[in-house]
């Protein structure tokens, strides 16, 4: 018997979730959006902490009005969250 290998579920959570916003905001492409999308769809922690930030989005949206960050600091703060989230992996070999 042979399982095929969903390459959505490989997706780190971690990853997942710094993306979060950015499908919020609609701000990621087609190919991303339904690879987060499925993945959320299968994965529950996902799902419910998207929910948590929707909730979160839209109160914000609610209480401040409409009014618009300066693009500074939303550059800023898109850099410090992927940096946050972001996963490096070193290689320990000497060349």
């Amino acid at each position: 018997m042979s399982v095929e290998r969903d390459p959505d579920m490989e997706l780190d959570c971690t990853a997942v979730l710094a993306d979060v916003w950015l499908m919020l905001d609609g701000e990621c492409d087609d190919a991303t959006r339904a690879r987060l999308q499925h993945h959320m769809d299968h994965c529950s922690p996902c799902i419910e902490a998207y929910g948590i930030e929707e909730k979160i989005k839209s109160l914000l949206s609610r209480k401040c009005g409409g009014d618009k960050a300066p693009d500074s600091l939303r550059d800023r703060l898109t850099l410090e969250i992927h940096k946050r989230f972001t996963v490096t992996k070193s290689d320990a070999t000497d060349a």
